[in-house]
């Protein structure tokens, strides 16, 4: 048997080492590689507007609130500025929130009362149209012609006196109650207190009356 030869392991080792050390530099100098983003939505960048379609809205919801608390406002404005501005006669004191309530309410209350009369009245009128007459004698005929006729006439001024105190509202609502439709001086607040329909003042109604 040959016997065994040593081998120089120095050079080998070295080698090795120097491979080692220049794949380290190597990895240093390598930029590392960006983590990948999980899929999904794209993040929204800073200071994008938001979507149109939310802000027509938000505007549209803002527009009807504004309405409709100028509405409430407007349903619910005291009679108190209504009472400051009407004119009186010199030497009345102006008209106070509770006078003037108590005016519209009287008014109210003959408007509705009025309206219930109007309603019977036309009710009975046409009941006595759709009567059958045959066989009255002349009495009769004549009894029924007059409550006919009396019943118009009483439609007739109920419409009118209607008329009247819806107007006389409007015309508190519209801020020209107790003006004079003839001189267009005030009315005066007592007349008004008495005759809340008034249109013409005291002066004015006896001209009228005279002509």
């Amino acid at each position: 048997m040959l016997p065994a030869v040593p081998v120089d392991k120095s050079g080998a080792d070295a080698t090795a080492e120097a491979e080692k050390a220049r794949k380290g530099r190597a990895s240093a100098k390598a930029p590392a590689k960006p983590a990948r983003k999980p899929a999904g939505k794209p993040a929204a960048k800073p200071g994008t507007a938001r979507p149109k379609a939310k802000a027509s809205a938000r505007t549209a919801k803002a527009k009807v609130k504004t309405a409709t608390v100028t509405a409430r406002t407007a349903e619910e404005a005291p009679v108190t500025a209504v009472a400051e501005v009407l004119p009186v006669r010199e030497g009345e004191e102006r008209w106070t929130e509770s006078e003037l309530s108590v005016v519209r309410a009287g008014l109210q209350a003959e408007i509705d009362a009025l309206q219930a009369q109007i309603t019977v009245a036309a009710s009975q009128i046409a009941e006595g149209d759709s009567a059958d007459g045959a066989g009255d004698d002349q009495a009769d005929a004549g009894a029924k012609t007059y409550e006919r006729e009396h019943e118009l006439a009483l439609s007739y001024n109920a419409r009118d006196l209607l008329a009247q105190n819806e107007r006389a509202v409007q015309r508190m609502d519209a801020g020209t109650y107790g003006v004079c439709e003839s001189c267009a001086l005030p009315i005066g607040k007592a007349r008004l207190q008495a005759f809340p329909r008034a249109t013409l003042c005291v002066t004015c109604k006896q001209r009228e009356e005279r002509r």
